[in-house]
């Protein structure tokens, strides 16, 4: 999750298990997707990304090699066998790991609730430019369809930080047509606006509510979405002070990840 995922996430070789599990949970902290996720999500088939951003629900192994997330899958007991085979190549040569780490893959498929074979719902529901038309094209679709899952991501959606809706929304989308290095640049621009509550504090309220208190009830502030200005949003996506300079990557050190 998180930071892990943006860790992991621009490897190569990426293995999945029946224990892993991936999200993007920032929103329900008042937060939202950092390290890259930006890029990740955006790159996933349909509006996948958008739906994980904004709801923060979880992926299973199965789904992540599904989705593209993972490169493999295997057993998480076979994970010691697979290091110590890795640990005796002498090699780099990724031809060399992928044949290493075929003979213990496994072949498997997403379980009949993933949200994956909810596919067509998901862009129909989560391609719309706001958050607004989002939550408005859930409820038409939950109650044309009395679908179970649509009631229960609306249910999600409301208890996230309004303002980190907006903000996550845009950030996916920005990150459609952008680099890898590009999207971290600005995460950070993000993530520094966010921290400084110039525009709001709900950062703190999120870590307040789930991690210190634990009552699960945080007030937000804007405390719903019509009352999230785009100067708001626009806040987050501005450059930084002359005391705080933009992220540098070590670019002319490697190879841009695009």
């Amino acid at each position: 999750m998180g930071g892990g995922a943006g860790v992991s996430i621009p490897g190569t070789f990426r293995v999945a298990t029946d224990k892993t599990v991936f999200a993007t949970p920032e929103t329900l902290i008042g937060f939202h997707p950092d390290a890259g996720a930006s890029f990740h999500l955006s790159h996933l088939p349909g509006y996948l990304g958008e739906y994980l951003a904004l709801t923060g629900e979880t992926l299973k192994g199965a789904e992540m090699i599904a989705c593209g997330l993972a490169t493999h899958y295997t057993h998480s007991a076979r994970i010691q066998l697979i290091e110590e085979q890795l640990g005796e190549l002498v090699t780099d040569d990724p031809s060399v790991i992928e044949t290493s780490l075929g003979r213990y893959g496994d072949l498997v498929q997403p379980d009949k609730m993933s949200v994956l074979h909810r596919m067509e719902t998901v862009d129909k529901c989560f391609r719309h430019d706001t958050v607004e038309e989002i939550i408005d094209f859930l409820e038409s679709e939950a109650s044309r369809t009395a679908d179970t899952w649509c009631n229960s991501t609306l249910r999600r959606l409301k208890e996230t930080s309004p303002l980190s809706l907006k903000v996550s929304l845009r950030s996916i989308r920005e990150g459609r047509f952008q680099t890898l290095d590009q999207c971290l640049v600005r995460e950070y621009r993000m993530s520094l606006q966010g921290l400084s509550m110039t525009v709001s504090g709900d950062f703190c309220e999120g870590i307040r509510a789930r991690m210190v208190d634990r009552d699960l009830e945080p007030k937000w502030n804007p405390p719903s979405l019509e009352q999230v200005s785009e100067d708001m949003v626009d806040q987050y996506f501005s450059p930084l002070s002359k005391s705080e300079p933009d992220l540098e990557l070590p670019t002319k050190e490697r190879e841009a990840f695009t």
